[in-house]
């Protein structure tokens, strides 16, 4: 049955997509029959990759895909797709894959030409509709495309054949796996090193990117070799993006990245995954160094969590949008007399004197506010008077136009959320945000059918089958509130999630996993899910989460799936040029696991647990009745005293009944 030749995204449920249901292109959603169209109607496909928050995006849409005159050509000529990255990552992946094996760097909005059955034999980001920025015209291009295929079809089939054969190998290949080595982490944090910024943090020049699975695989080197540099650089990356503009001081958060080499002027989108990581590795700096820095933005991005992103249907929101009123960053920038307009000159006065104001020459928008100069955390009063004064600004800005919200509910992001909820609170004895973390994950847990997860959520919407990327970060998420409440439900739950990843994402040969369901029939590539983008990749959450876990209750048969998933990812990645940190960190983990059993009815070890978290450790409490991870340690637990046993690998330290020396053995 032919599709009526018509914009058909109204129906849609990704904010992306409903941001372009009124666009004269006769736009379809990813779909077997918008694929089948492009066969029925031998046309190339135009696939149209983006989400809600993207600047680019915004504008491309609007000089082209608002535009009557670049709508005709591209309904003539093509099938026009339009994806939500965000809620299809398996087909985003596949074809910037392709884009960057054409030697384009990528981003988005992503633009490709597919043949009729789906591969890509030409593309690109961003294109004006008149030629700007060294870039060609948006309709020059699709009429060079369509000329092309009129006048060259079979050599552009071929060459999109040998395409789509390339990247199937660097996403599915075919390849055995063999035994992690732990050198290579240390290898790979060495090669890191290199390329890092020590006086600033971050990677070396601009844009800087927060690239937290740089940051976390450098904390592991650190706390297995000691090397004190790589500690320092995460430390000095993470104290810089604290003070610096990338960060929200008036209303908490962080943005995307920063367009300089100074953290100082950010893409102001901001995106949940960002700062559910972030909260993450704070609370790890925190029980490092004690700094209060850690501790206070973390204290205001959870509450920006919980003020901004929360919605009342019970999940977090993906994205806020960089743009407000047509202007990237105008909701967030201030000048000096509107400092002064709310503050008063006193308060602006003394404001300034902690905080900066900066307008880079090449920067079009307003001011913004960082203390880059100041970046340590004062005494009491003097940061209390500033929380005043910031307060104020706070109200002031609720009277300008809000950005945009992607209020779509991610699940893979939301556990990324849920395990940042759950740690702080362990880490800074909230239990208001634990309490907020179990609303949350009780909210997913409604979501299921079947006993299978979603991977988007939106009104009465969702989109099945999730990802093994949910199942993966969910599953953390399991393990971070059972740490923290000590509830074995959440043990049970992960278990039968685990269940359906095996199931339905599992490979022919045990060894690891697809990030597709096998009964997703649209996909032309069934990928694995091994590249790490700003989120550490699926299958290096799913070794991390099934290594965890195995740990937790004592499964043999599940932590040797996490350590034969490690072997097969590891291969696979061994020749990637990039992206493959993930699975190298995550592989580490799985070799040397550290287990913390804990019998402590006072209470006094298991405060300083909760203090230091480590990314290689899970903690377990210790009833009257013997665990199963008591039993897989091969030791039998005197239970007329408080103590904790702390294992590593496959040995276990004496047993420590002093607080004091607690810490000492987990730093």
């Amino acid at each position: 049955m032919a599709l009526p030749q018509k914009n058909l995204l109204v129906n849609e449920t990704s904010p992306y997509l409903l941001q372009h249901r009124d666009n004269p292109v006769h736009w379809r959603p990813w779909s077997a029959a918008a694929l089948h169209e492009a066969k029925q109607l031998d046309r190339p496909i135009l696939l149209s990759i983006g989400y809600a928050a993207c600047h680019w995006c915004h504008v491309m849409a609007h000089e082209c895909f608002e535009d009557e005159q670049v709508a005709e050509v591209m309904n003539r000529y093509f099938v026009n797709i339009k994806v939500d990255r965000e809620e299809r990552p398996d087909i985003d992946q596949i074809y910037m894959t392709s884009l960057q094996a054409m030697g384009d760097q990528g981003g988005w909005p992503l633009t490709m030409f597919l043949t009729p059955d789906g591969k890509p034999f030409w593309g690109g980001t961003y294109f004006p509709k008149e030629p700007k920025f060294g870039r060609p015209g948006f309709i020059e291009i699709l009429n060079a495309i369509h000329q092309a295929w009129q006048e060259q079809r079979r050599t552009l089939v071929e060459s999109a054949d040998a395409l789509a054969s390339h990247v199937q190998n660097v996403l599915s290949p075919q390849k055995g796996g063999k035994e992690f080595q732990p050198s290579a982490l240390h290898a790979l944090a060495n090669r890191i090193g290199t390329t890092m910024d020590r006086e600033r943090g971050g990677m070396k020049g601009a844009p800087k990117f927060p690239n937290v699975p740089f940051l976390n695989l450098l904390w592991l080197d650190w706390l297995e070799y000691g090397t004190a540099e790589h500690r320092d650089m995460v430390l000095t990356t993470l104290r810089a993006i604290l003070s610096g503009g990338i960060y929200d001081h008036v209303g908490g958060g962080m943005s995307r990245y920063s367009t300089d080499d100074e953290w100082l002027v950010p893409h102001f989108e901001k995106m949940l995954y960002d700062n559910a990581q972030i909260i993450s590795l704070c609370c790890q700096a925190y029980g490092e160094t004690g700094d209060p820095l850690f501790r206070v933005r973390v204290e205001e991005t959870v509450k920006w969590m919980l003020n901004e992103m929360w919605l009342a249907q019970g999940g977090f929101a993906s994205s806020l949008d960089a743009d407000s009123e047509g202007k990237e960053g105008k909701y967030y920038t201030w000048t000096e007399d509107e400092l002064v307009s709310v503050l008063g000159k006193d308060g602006a006065e003394e404001l300034l004197q902690t905080y900066q104001l900066s307008k880079p020459a090449t920067w079009e928008g307003g001011p913004i506010l960082h203390r880059s100069a100041s970046p340590n955390i004062l005494e009491e009063p003097s940061e209390r008077r500033l929380h005043t004064l910031k307060h104020k600004l706070a109200d002031a800005r609720k009277a300008r136009v809000r950005p945009g919200c992607d209020d779509k509910i991610l699940i893979d992001w939301n556990g990324l959320a849920i395990n940042a909820l759950a740690e702080a609170g362990r880490v800074f004895s909230r239990p208001e945000w634990i309490e907020a973390a179990q609303s949350v994950y009780a909210f997913i847990q409604s979501t299921m059918r079947d006993g299978r997860l979603p991977h988007s959520v939106r009104g009465d919407a969702m989109l099945f089958p999730g990802l093994s990327s949910d199942y993966a970060a969910m599953i953390k998420a399991s393990l971070a509130l059972y740490q923290a409440t000590w509830n074995e439900d959440y043990l049970v739950q992960a278990e039968q999630w685990a269940e359906m990843l095996n199931r339905w994402h599992g490979d022919e040969k045990g060894e690891g996993y697809y990030l597709t369901a096998s009964d997703s029939r649209d996909v032309p590539v069934r990928i694995r899910g091994d590249i790490d983008e700003a989120i550490p990749s699926p299958s290096s959450q799913i070794i991390e989460a099934l290594t965890k876990l195995a740990i937790i209750t004592g499964n043999d048969t599940l932590y040797d799936k996490a350590l034969k998933a490690a072997a097969s990812a590891s291969a696979r990645v061994e020749t990637l040029l990039y992206g493959q940190v993930g699975v190298v960190y995550a592989s580490a983990i799985a070799q040397k696991p550290h287990k913390l059993m804990l019998h402590d009815g006072s209470g006094a070890l298991l405060a300083k647990a909760n203090r230091i978290l480590d990314p290689r450790r899970v903690d377990i409490r210790l009833g009257s009745e013997p665990a199963k991870a008591e039993k897989a340690a091969g030791i039998s637990v005197d239970r007329s005293k408080n103590a904790a046993w702390l294992c590593v690998g496959q040995s276990c330290l004496a047993p420590i009944t002093d607080p004091a020396e607690l810490r000492k053995a987990l730093l």
